[in-house]
């Protein structure tokens, strides 16, 4: 049931963005810039082990992840405005940002 009420809640904050981004793009942006997951990850994560250790380790590793995510966003826009029809787009700029973070992963090692 925990589950559950954990998968539902996550549900409809991303059929929230999904509906509002039908109407008024720029609060559907607001929504879903905000951090609602991992928020709802530190909660989810809390409540299981009551170990704020764990929500340090999590909110260092998000802050520092969020980089490479960030090129998706600008990546997306660049190849739909240049005339690349949607669904190859969007694999090229998940592919460019996987392969960021695989950069980022190889030189964090690298450093280590």
């Amino acid at each position: 049931m925990y589950f559950l009420a954990k998968t539902l809640a996550t549900a409809l904050i991303v059929a929230a963005v999904s509906e509002l981004a039908r109407r008024y793009a720029v609060w559907a942006a607001l929504l879903a810039s905000l951090p609602l997951t991992s928020i709802l990850a530190f909660i989810w994560v809390y409540w299981d082990t009551k170990d704020a250790g764990r929500i340090v380790d999590l909110s260092y590793s998000v802050f520092w992840l969020v980089f490479p995510s960030l090129a998706f966003f600008l990546i997306l826009p660049f190849l739909l405005k240049h005339g690349l029809a949607f669904p190859a787009a969007m694999i090229i700029a998940i592919a460019a940002m996987a392969a960021i973070y695989g950069a980022g992963v190889w030189l964090f090692k690298a450093m280590m």
